[in-house]
């Protein structure tokens, strides 16, 4: 996020460079001036354009006042449209329109900077700064050699609100602790995957009683466009969590967008939370997933071939014995993304009579009103 400005003679456009050396970005600490809306937190180099500059007589001029260092090659990467709005209403504070460049050949001494601490941070480093959470956004499409693009960052007050890159909307979570509780960090999922970030996930399964081993489940197949786990079984129903979601909103709004089911809430057994880390590597890119998932039981009559199925999401559907599922499960037979503990609960819930969480809660109210 760029530095706000009254003064005349100052443009709505900056710039902002990321210099590279050694796989390392040269990072600017903001620690020395007074009321900076960057206190404390490290961003590139740049500025403020000045009247009658171009984007890139700004890069160079403001590199060489920062720096010291004379830009012999760069690369124009993105648009940025920082948008600030007050908190408690939609008024519009300050907006910006911010050209990104890194640059890999310069000239020239260091000199010291009079906005703050200048340091080579190695690449892989960097996200562990203390950055804004849009700043990490653009980071992570840096690092992925994203073409030219255009982002849009609108803020309240200093937490991020929306995220939008060429056009489409991102994906925002919030930051969740081990026990679920929103922490009121705004994350984009992106951002969350590569960082493993906690965030919260509403998972449905969908069972019906059968005559082999009592119960059976319905699975879905995964897209095979999925950025994790393609074309693995899984949860008949599941989804993130948007930022401002409750467990059950998230809940009904997957089953209904994935299957085409329209549950009311009162038919989701709340069989209760679960926490899950996992590692792996998908289209070449790390995906380190840190979820809290909300795990419901849906009972109602399903047809599943009546199913509306969301094509993007989900590719097919089918129905597997409890026990067998477990077995399949335990023994890697079929492609699944399934966590056993799930499978485990759905099995104490259905077989041992088990109280969910929603049915202690309300017999213990009940308890109490006596």
């Amino acid at each position: 996020m760029e530095e706000k400005t009254e003064e005349r003679g100052r443009g709505c456009m900056t710039t902002l460079c990321y210099i590279e050396k050694d796989d390392s970005y040269l990072m600017m600490h903001r620690t020395v001036k007074k009321n900076d809306v960057n206190k404390d937190k490290w961003i590139g180099v740049g500025g403020h354009a000045e009247l009658g500059e171009s984007p890139e007589e700004c890069l160079l001029r403001e590199v060489k006042e920062e720096t010291g260092y004379t830009l012999t090659s760069w690369r124009f990467r993105g648009l940025v449209t920082f948008v600030t709005e007050a908190e408690n209403s939609k008024a519009v504070e300050y907006m910006e329109y911010m050209c990104l460049y890194t640059a890999d050949g310069f000239t020239g001494e260091p000199t010291a900077c009079d906005e703050g601490e200048l340091a080579w941070v190695k690449k892989e480093d960097v996200l562990h700064l203390n950055l804004w959470e849009g700043d990490k956004i653009f980071f992570r499409l840096l690092n992925e050699d994203e073409p030219f693009f255009s982002l849009k960052l609108r803020y309240v007050g200093d937490t991020l609100a929306e995220a939008v890159l060429n056009g489409k909307q991102m994906e925002l979570f919030e930051e969740r602790s081990g026990d679920g509780t929103p922490t009121g960090t705004i994350v984009e999922r992106g951002v969350a995957h590569s960082e493993g970030r906690c965030h919260g996930t509403a998972h449905i399964w969908i069972a019906r009683a059968n005559e082999k081993s009592g119960c059976e489940v319905l699975l879905q197949k995964r897209s095979a466009w999925k950025d994790s786990n393609p074309g693995c079984y899984d949860i008949s129903s599941a989804g993130h969590l948007s930022a401002g979601d409750t467990y059950l909103e998230g809940a009904l709004r997957e089953i209904g967008e994935e299957l085409g089911i329209h549950a009311e809430a009162e038919e989701l057994r709340d069989l209760g939370l679960l926490e899950k880390v996992s590692h792996g590597v998908f289209y070449g890119k790390p995906f380190h997933d840190h979820e809290v998932s909300a795990v419901y039981l849906y009972t109602k009559p399903v047809e599943a071939e009546k199913l509306h199925l969301q094509e993007s999401e989900v590719e097919a559907v089918r129905w597997m014995d409890l026990k067998e599922c477990q077995k399949a499960v335990r023994e890697g037979s079929i492609p699944n993304c399934i966590d056993i503990r799930e499978l485990e609960m759905i099995e104490k819930a259905w077989f041992a009579g088990e109280k969910t969480k929603d049915e202690a809660e309300k017999e213990a109210a009940a308890t109490a009103e006596k």
